[in-house]
């Protein structure tokens, strides 16, 4: 890519095959129906032509393109998760091999096995060539401090991997309360924090520094939290797990996107960790995108022309490099 491509790190597509088995075969696609998918938005139902034409009228150079969340599956046997991300993965790299200057690949992982998603991992970065994956914030409610995932964590330094995490359900809101939407407009905020905490108290980012790793929007509650994660781990050293140093001394170490949705909180944001640590995103097709996600960023006010620089082109740039 060039330094003036706009680069969405954090849009999600519905899988053409799986559309074509539940809607037009009428069958389950290995084990998903109608119910998942998110069909009922009609973008989910665009093929890739209509989608570059959105992506022309929404100023977007590329895409990273990732399956959307309901692909994860963590739920199924891990044979049958390996098969969906197998194809998930698959059709990720052919919209990429098509379409090489519009679109960057995350597949999706069968992280309910580790070995399993270390080989998918393989694979897809090697002979399918993706850019990396997206995960959930959790398997089961198990956090990624857990051991069980440090072969992960190992194979995903080394092959260079860049993770967007981003949740699916249920979120930990999930278990106070299903009402209001707030498993998703709390829910998603309060996992991602969860998250941030988990790789720095289980003492991942110590071990893995090389780690590539977005927190989806805005990275939760992350930078409102942090100076009560500060104040815990002073008071509580008995509590600090593995980590070396304090929560804030670790917010660089992870990228965040521009899916918030005031000039107030992306400020913050910004103030927090720094416009080189903020990637453009849209969290295109869902409802709750943005009607016109470059310009809000062009008019804001309360950026320097450095900062929206970084914003919509420079920190893509410097994280993925030109292509």
């Amino acid at each position: 890519m060039s330094d003036g491509t706009i680069v969405d790190v954090h849009c999600h597509c519905t899988l053409e095959r799986f559309r074509r088995a539940v809607l037009e075969e009428g069958r389950d696609w290995h084990g998903m129906t109608t119910e998942h998918g998110e069909l009922g938005n009609p973008k989910n139902l665009w093929d890739v032509g209509r989608r570059l034409e959105e992506m022309d009228r929404l100023r977007i150079d590329v895409q990273v393109v990732s399956p959307t969340d309901v692909f994860y599956q963590y739920d199924q046997e891990p044979e049958v998760t390996e098969r969906i991300a197998g194809e998930a993965n698959e059709e990720i790299a052919g919209m990429v091999r098509d379409h090489s200057t519009r679109f960057m690949g995350l597949g999706t992982l069968p992280m309910n096995d580790p070995d399993r998603a270390v080989a998918a991992m393989s694979r897809g970065m090697g002979e399918l060539g993706l850019t990396g994956f997206m995960i959930d914030d959790h398997v089961r409610g198990v956090t990624y401090d857990d051991e069980r995932f440090a072969p992960v964590w190992e194979a995903a330094e080394d092959l260079g991997v860049f993770f967007l995490i981003h949740q699916y359900q249920h979120t930990t809101v999930t278990y106070r309360t299903e009402r209001y939407f707030l498993l998703n407009s709390i829910g998603n905020l309060v996992d991602r924090t969860i998250t941030f905490a988990s790789f720095i108290y289980g003492g991942v980012l110590d071990r893995h520094p090389g780690l590539k790793i977005c927190l989806a929007h805005g990275g939760g509650y992350v930078p409102y939290a942090l100076d009560r994660l500060d104040k815990g781990w002073d008071v509580w050293p008995d509590l600090r797990g593995r980590s070396q140093d304090r929560p804030s001394t670790y917010v660089r170490r992870f990228y965040y996107d521009t899916v918030v949705y005031t000039e107030r909180n992306l400020r913050f944001l910004i103030d927090v960790v720094g416009a080189d640590r903020v990637v453009f995103g849209t969290d295109w097709p869902a409802p709750m995108t943005f009607d016109d996600p470059v310009g809000r960023l062009e008019t804001m006010a309360g950026l320097s022309s450095d900062e929206r620089e970084a914003l919509l082109r420079g920190t893509a740039v410097e994280l993925f490099g030109s292509r």
